[in-house]
């Protein structure tokens, strides 16, 4: 047995409480390892985090899956890294400097590392893990594909995986290929062994069980979105596919075919369509929201960009519409793989002339799918887009979220639409006219009563529908739809708001930056510097958010854009002075950590 002598100078690790690094190379089935990592640490009960970060091609780059382990819960990014799998040479020299000091590196010491990689403060581990599959496997693929499974054997006998756990992960995957299945039992073996026999097992800091799991899930924020869109009552989709959102669509197909089917006939009761471009696809979602039924898009930044002229359109003829925005790193392509907040200008104001749109924000898959269901009723209600805002780190990783909960007695909300009854009873229906105390107008449904068509304009009209180039007439109807924007304040998600004592300053964000922001402040408050805390869910913003930045002298904005986009919406729509706004911008393409915050707001105090 090899002694691992411990250059640990931390005491901040334990039980339950570390961070390690998957480096790898992408197309090489190492998802599948570190997946099965991560599901066997949230059965263990203990909450963990999962971070993939991924290129943009299909295979060759490298990889990187992050996993922290926090029994406190904290789920953001850690950027120091207690135990680092090194399966890339390629990246060793970076993994290698992104230790902390005393911090472990597993590597494949099936060859010799670069003795310029070493460090003295760092503990290697070094397990021949081609070797090993070269041993016990023939086919040339299989072997790379093996020893992604049996580093995960060797982590489970380094940190105590519970074994048994992982096992029930590989029969519900593979009961069903049983060849499979036996290559990744060896392998997982072949791994753990070596480990057992060679290393003192387990290392200084390892997982023990616990129930913080017990009412949680894990999922993705793409996934939950789908169900959200099921639940909602949608029966129409179309789309174009683009990274991040595509796996939005992929699983609202697989829930529509196995809820949206006629039982007696087989016969399906939804339509999805794969459009030419993200402009046929929105205005499809429109013809269907028009016709009656409840429609969505998913996109991300370049399709959002490509729909503007036809989000006018609905905007002003009033037609509902759900628009699902898996941010991306922009501009133009961008990393296409990467995280960012850089959509919220465009999505706010999007298409040419007077817009403004709904806008909601998410900061987990839990509010993904209730947030899917509200913006269904919110476009109904308000017959306009509404627009939710995800980002690729919320969309496509991995979360543990409480357990999603639905009422049965839940009945959407279809806002102002009126029967063949209610068509009868009038005189004249009026397509923009008589509105309520939230300046909405009552519509109708095609088929409905031929006394309740009307011509769908694009083009100037007056409150009767009618057409119209008179500058009054024209402007009548626009300041109505300013006062039924600003009406909505009141029905998007409120705002999560956290006091502490003695603070003295705000601390204001939005989206997936609030497990960062809200472990930052807890460090911060740790050193006596407390702060209030606020995140934004919804545009337009309502008072309570207008109330939380005037009682402060000011407040940081946080946010993940080069452009402070969240602040200038701030100093756009609210009457808050643009000098009591600090900004706190991290854009990499990589998911916040409470270090970025922490730094970024102590460099400004000082």
């Amino acid at each position: 047995m090899q002694p691992i002598v411990d250059h640990s100078t931390s005491t901040s690790i334990g039980i339950n409480d570390f961070a390690m690094k998957v480096a790898n190379v992408n197309g090489t089935g190492s998802a599948s390892a570190n997946g099965l990592l991560m599901q066997a640490i949230f059965r263990m009960g203990i909450p963990v985090t999962g971070k993939n970060l991924f290129p943009s091609n299909i295979q060759g780059l490298p990889t990187w899956y992050e996993i922290r382990v926090s029994k406190d819960g904290y789920n953001a990014r850690a950027l120091d890294y207690d135990l680092m799998i090194a399966m890339n040479s390629q990246t060793y020299d970076r993994d290698v400097k992104e230790l902390r000091s005393g911090g472990y590196l597993l590597y494949d010491s099936s060859w010799p590392l670069d003795p310029e990689l070493h460090r003295d403060d760092v503990n290697f581990i070094g397990v021949p893990l081609a070797e090993l599959c070269n041993k016990h496997f023939n086919d040339p693929r299989e072997r790379i594909l093996m020893k992604n499974i049996a580093y995960a054997g060797a982590l489970c006998a380094l940190i105590q995986v519970d074994m048994k756990i992982v096992e029930e992960l590989l029969l519900e995957k593979f009961s069903a290929k049983p060849k499979l299945m036996a290559s990744n039992n060896t392998a997982l073996k072949l791994g753990h062994d070596y480990a057992t026999n060679n290393f003192q097992c387990p290392l200084p800091f390892r997982l023990a069980r616990m129930h913080s799991n017990d009412d949680k899930i894990l999922i993705d924020g793409n996934t939950a979105t789908a169900l959200g869109c099921v639940y909602s009552g949608a029966t129409v989709a179309a789309w174009y596919p683009i990274t991040p959102s595509t796996s939005v669509m992929d699983a609202f197909k697989g829930f529509c075919e196995q809820f949206r089917k006629d039982k007696e006939t087989g016969k399906n009761n939804f339509c999805i369509l794969q459009s030419e471009d993200e402009l046929a696809a929105i205005g499809m979602v429109i013809g269907a929201s028009w016709n009656g039924a409840r429609a969505f898009t998913s996109t991300s930044g370049p399709g959002i960009s490509l729909m503007n002229e036809l989000l006018g359109l609905a905007y002003y003829a009033e037609i509902p519409a759900v628009i699902i925005d898996v941010q991306r790193v922009g501009p133009s392509t961008g990393m296409p793989t990467r995280t960012q907040q850089g959509d919220l200008m465009s999505c706010a104001y999007a298409s040419h002339g007077d817009t403004k749109h709904i806008l909601l924000f998410p900061a987990n898959p839990h509010e993904c799918f209730e947030f899917a269901v509200k913006a269904f009723d919110l476009a109904e209600y308000f017959q306009t887009p509404v627009i939710m805002l995800s980002d690729l780190d919320i969309g496509m990783n991995d979360w543990v979220v409480p357990r999603m909960k639905w009422d049965d007695n839940y009945k959407p909300n279809r806002g102002r639409v009126l029967t063949n009854e209610e068509i009868e009873a009038l005189p004249k229906f009026q397509r923009y006219f008589n509105e309520d105390e939230n300046f909405v107008a009552a519509r109708t449904l095609p088929g409905v009563n031929s006394k309740g068509a009307y011509f769908v304009r694009g083009s100037g009209h007056n409150k009767y529908g009618v057409y119209t180039e008179i500058p009054d007439e024209y402007q009548e109807v626009v300041d109505r739809l300013t006062q039924k924007h600003k009406a909505s304040a009141k029905f998007v998600p409120a705002p999560i708001i956290k006091k502490r004592e003695g603070a003295k300053f705000g601390v204001l964000t939005l989206g997936g930056c609030e497990g960062a922001v809200l472990e930052a402040l807890d460090l911060l408050a740790d050193r006596g510097i407390p702060a209030d805390f606020l995140r934004v869910r919804g545009f337009p913003f309502s008072d309570e958010v207008v109330n939380f930045l005037e009682e402060h002298e000011y407040t940081f904005v946080i946010e993940q854009n080069r452009d402070a986009q969240l602040r200038s919406l701030l100093t756009i729509e609210t009457p808050v002075a643009k000098s009591k706004l600090r900004s706190v911008l991290v854009y990499g393409g990589f998911p916040l950590s409470a270090r970025h915050v922490i730094e970024g707001i102590l460099g400004q105090l000082s």
